[in-house]
């Protein structure tokens, strides 16, 4: 893992770059101003699960349970190479209310928030703003999440693929300057 921050560090220098651009204008709005309270959220979302792997972009994922794979932090190019890495299903979280789709791959897209996800019910599958209100908790929601993960696994659709959303987001990385 260490190895992946340094490559980030020489990259980002190299292209005349700073990793703190990086959340993106979309999380600053919405409250995050560094990437080091980004990164703390993401790990947050693994709860108390070892990490049992580290990958580097699409490269074949091995093994089960919690992995990282290092990846830009653009949303299609991230889900491409977790795609290419064996990933069949994309579990996607957003707060502010993104559009995104992940063509080949089912993509659930999980509201963090009722507010946004009233106003694109629509597009998202899952509203885990009830945790925030109380109506459920955390273990439920998990339990919620992983029924939906398994029934769309067996064919179920998610709401990205009912409209098409995603059907262009196909975007493997160039290197370059893609953060």
């Amino acid at each position: 893992l260490d190895g992946f921050v340094k490559w980030w560090e020489d990259h980002t220098a190299k292209h005349g770059a700073s990793i703190d651009n990086n959340p993106s204008p979309g999380n600053k709005r919405g409250g995050l101003t560094t990437i080091l309270e980004k990164s703390l959220g993401a790990v947050a979302k693994g709860g108390q699960t070892p990490l049992n792997g580290v990958f580097g972009y699409a490269e074949k994922v091995t093994g089960s349970g919690l992995v990282f794979m290092d990846t830009p932090g653009y949303d299609p190019v991230s889900a491409t190479g977790q795609v290419a890495g064996g990933a069949n299903v994309i579990v996607f979280t957003t707060g502010r209310g993104s559009c995104f789709g992940c063509r080949p791959t089912p993509s659930i897209k999980v509201a963090t928030n009722s507010t946004m996800y009233h106003q694109m019910e629509e597009d998202m599958d899952v509203n885990c703003g009830v945790i925030a209100s109380g109506e459920k908790t955390i273990p439920g929601m998990g339990r919620e999440i992983f029924e939906l993960i398994i029934e769309t696994a067996s064919g179920r659709k998610t709401k990205s693929e009912t409209f098409g959303y995603g059907d262009n987001e196909f975007v493997p990385w160039h290197l370059g300057a893609t953060l």
